[in-house]
């Protein structure tokens, strides 16, 4: 109980010193000390995946992202140009599925009524670490994800998609200019023409 009091005050204190600092490269290691915390306290909880998981997926690929959009966005020397204002043609569009979105919850509401729902069952048991089926591994992991927790994870796969979508709209040119990056040729100079006097 104490490692879990403490794991969690250094975690508040890491997250806090990610989001107070002015240098986007010491939020970056504030961000992979509070990962590392986090993993740990998975891992004193027996659920040895998720800190598998945390440690390849968020301290490894996602922190190392991170850094990357920090070393791009910082290495230009001169502001940014500004594009066009992409967002109110997004608007209409957006409104359309967010509709037919809801058209097809109240179908599908009205069709199968939920009634009352069942009563939790749990589909693990206390064990040691390693073992089949127990808090924490593989398949426990799994089972609880795709049937318990499925509509949460399919609601946060969706949103996710629509970040990726509106950034790609909203930062994406539509027709990049190919031009751009060529050298500009130099006007040759014409001698003028002077007419003879006879």
């Amino acid at each position: 109980m104490i490692l879990f009091w403490a794991l969690a005050v250094l975690l508040i204190v890491s997250a806090v010193f990610t989001v107070m600092q002015k240098s986007p490269v010491h939020s970056v290691v504030g961000l992979l000390i509070n990962f590392v915390i986090l993993a740990t306290l998975y891992l004193t909880l027996n659920a040895e995946f998720i800190f598998v998981i945390q440690i390849v997926v968020y301290s490894g690929a996602i922190l190392i992202l991170f850094v990357f959009v920090i070393a791009l966005l910082s290495s230009g020397v001169g502001p940014f140009p500004e594009g066009p204002n992409r967002l109110p043609r997004i608007v209409a569009p957006a409104a359309i599925v967010i509709l037919a979105a809801f058209g097809f919850l109240i179908y599908g509401l009205a069709r199968a009524p939920l009634g009352v729902l069942p009563a939790h069952i749990s589909t693990s048991t206390s064990g040691e670490v390693g073992q089949a089926n127990v808090f924490g591994s593989v398949a426990d992991f799994g089972s609880a994800l795709f049937s318990t927790h499925l509509l949460p994870f399919e609601i946060t796969a969706f949103i996710l998609m629509v970040a990726v979508i509106g950034v790609v709209m909203l930062a994406g040119d539509a027709a990049p200019d190919r031009t751009r990056h060529r050298p500009k040729r130099r006007p040759r100079k014409r001698e003028p023409i002077v007419k003879a006097n006879r």
